[in-house]
């Protein structure tokens, strides 16, 4: 069936595909194509959409791309960076200046536009960038500029059209669930102004996906591991109906770094599936951990995770006689574009199944990964069409590497590097709420304007509602300039004294962290709240706080639908109580912290 179609521009940042994935909502096709691609690539397209970058435009970054797409006959609307190359290229001025990352309120400017058909006033948009637009050139006029907080500067130029050309642009993102009418925008401009009828469905891409995967699968058979998870139980179903029971292999691997009873309930789950004919297991615990004993770098953590998944995968592959198949995997976008798996696409951290042997495997024409172009959302509405269970489907994200980045490890070392200068900022910056505020002598991953930060989190304590504790997250983050994660702490009093201490990955701290985790996803459920919370991890931080304790329990419940923005749910004052009562008084524990911080600026997971 032909359809018609929205060619996605990939210019790096982080939210391209999800620029696709809301067009397909539409039920109209969306293509990714590269910013290098010679313009017969986009003969037939209905539109181009134009995604971010970690690039600068005012610096001339990233400005070797097909630039013919601009003298196209079909509409153009490009998003922060896209939108700063669409005013550049059409005579406009961009500079570095006006950073903003956030949300943010939308005001029209002059008469209705219809690309904002449906938005009201004042609107909630996302925005997430370091350089600006400050004059338009000719043909194009402002249709709105936004404010942080609804009362703070202007910023002009945040939207921009030229009708005569059908050029537009949002220096905002509305492919991000933050930018509360962004679909309404989106489906405004490819069925308004593109033109696109609606025809392309989940039916459709399931019936598409099972015939290309039948091509490229062929008579070969295929060996999964399966962690649990929503993506790999998917992944394994979608296979097994392309190849059968009988040429679809899995493998479940305790790697030691999993959640409390977590591998005997995986192996449940698949026997209930019916996908139990050739279903393996191995408890590799000592691999794992023998591999990772001593190592506190992250970025090496990941890699060793990966590396040894491989290896305890070829060992099993040998011992069970098939290591000739095709190695599937249940790899989401976000798994790639976060890895810098696109051409511009800045890494920001490194996941287990795109480490160098992975890799090396893909290119030999050895891996499948039939999830690749979704996130979790659409992974989900495919498993329901596949008839999974709802519990199966919907239970909480885990990362592959588990437990593994959600223990964080450490030689012992104070980073006070910055923090003479950021402490007194944080102070000065919490005070006005309240609160006392600490810059922590560590750092954590995170994310700003599509570019890996590591940075340091600060940690606020005193009594606020949960709207003015956001308000005093928000002004920390925008303002003090090498902070990227806000904790609140929960503990019985003021950090006066923290220190990091040496640890590294153990049978130990992974028994005390599974237990702390237990607390917490039985404090949910308790609630009624599990379905509520998209995603809720336990890390522990080894760090002693006023000479007490080793490890530092933090809680970051979230809201997302698809990890590339994420923001901190709020929890109830009775969860919050019980969870002081039954976590502070775990051994070892020297303090207990709730994560306040959306995505951007910090990653989901603090490794």
């Amino acid at each position: 069936m032909q359809h018609d179609a929205i060619a996605v521009i990939d210019f790096g940042g982080q939210y391209a595909h999800l620029i696709a994935t809301k067009v397909r909502r539409l039920c109209v096709y969306a293509e990714i194509r590269q910013p290098d691609d010679p313009v017969e690539k986009f003969e037939g397209f209905k539109g181009i959409i134009l995604s971010g970058s970690p690039a600068l435009a005012s610096q001339g970054e990233d400005d070797d791309y097909t630039k013919e797409i601009f003298d196209l006959d079909i509409p153009i609307l490009g998003f922060c960076f896209g939108h700063q190359e669409i005013a550049k290229h059409y005579g406009g001025t961009v500079i570095n200046g006006g950073r903003e990352w956030g949300r943010a309120q939308l005001h029209k400017v002059g008469e209705a536009h219809p690309l904002f058909d449906g938005v009201p006033e004042g609107d909630q948009v996302f925005m997430s960038h370091f350089d600006s637009v400050t004059a338009l050139g000719p043909t194009f006029r402002e249709i709105g500029y936004t404010q942080l907080g609804g009362s703070g500067t202007p910023h002009r130029f945040a939207a921009l059209a030229s009708d005569s050309l059908r050029r537009y642009g949002f220096q905002y993102h509305p492919e991000v669930d933050d930018t509360l009418h962004g679909g309404q925008m989106i489906s405004n401009f490819v069925t308004g102004i593109c033109g696109c009828k609606p025809s392309w469905t989940m039916d459709t891409y399931l019936a598409e996906q099972v015939e290309s995967l039948k091509r490229q699968v062929g008579d070969q058979s295929i060996f999964l591991l399966v962690s649990g998870g929503v993506d790999s139980t998917v992944c394994a179903k979608l296979l097994g109906q392309v190849v059968g029971p009988q040429r679809l292999h899995l493998l479940h691997v305790d790697n030691g770094l999993m959640r409390k009873g977590e591998s005997a309930a995986v192996l449940d789950m698949f026997r209930d599936l019916g996908l139990d004919q050739n279903l393996h297991f191995i408890d590799a615990t000592d691999d794992f951990l023998g591999a990772l004993a001593g190592e506190v770098e992250p970025e090496r953590k990941r890699a060793i995770i990966g590396n040894t998944f491989v290896a305890v995968f070829e060992r099993e592959a040998r011992r069970l006689g098939i290591d000739g198949h095709l190695l599937g995997q249940g790899t989401i976008y976000p798994d790639t574009i976060e890895t810098g798996g696109t051409k511009r696409s800045d890494t920001i951290k490194t996941h287990h199944n795109r480490v160098p042997i992975i890799e090396e495997m893909i290119r030999a024409g050895r891996v499948i990964e039939p999830l690749a172009e979704l996130y979790k959302v659409e992974v989900r509405e495919l498993g329901e069409r596949l008839g999974i269970a709802h519990d199966a489907i919907w239970r909480h994200p885990f990362p592959g590497p588990g437990l593994g980045v959600r223990l964080l490890c450490s030689t012992g070392g104070a980073d006070l590097a910055g923090v003479d200068l950021l402490q007194p900022q944080v102070a000065a910056l919490a005070a006005p709420f309240g609160l006392d505020g600490r810059v922590l002598p560590i750092r954590s991953v995170g994310v700003k304007a599509d570019l890996r930060s590591y940075e340091h989190p600060a940690i606020l304590t005193g009594d606020l509602s949960w709207d003015r504790l956001q308000e005093a997250v928000g002004s920390i983050l925008k303002n003090a300039q090498g902070i990227n994660r806000c904790l609140w702490n929960l503990g019985p009093q003021t950090y006066r004294d923290v220190r990091p201490l040496p640890a590294t990955m153990t049978r130990e701290r992974l028994d005390l962290l599974r237990e702390a985790d237990a607390i917490v996803m039985d404090g949910l459920k308790r609630h009624g709240l599990y379905d509520q919370v998209w995603q809720c991890p336990t890390a522990l931080v080894p760090m002693s706080v006023d000479g007490a304790g080793r490890e530092l329990v933090v809680v970051r419940p979230i809201q997302s639908e698809r990890a590339m923005t994420a923001t901190a749910a709020n929890l109830p004052a009775a969860l919050l109580a019980e969870l002081r009562r039954d976590l502070l008084v775990l051994p070892g524990v020297s303090g207990l912290a709730y994560d306040l911080t959306s995505k951007p600026p910090g990653t989901i997971e603090w490794e």
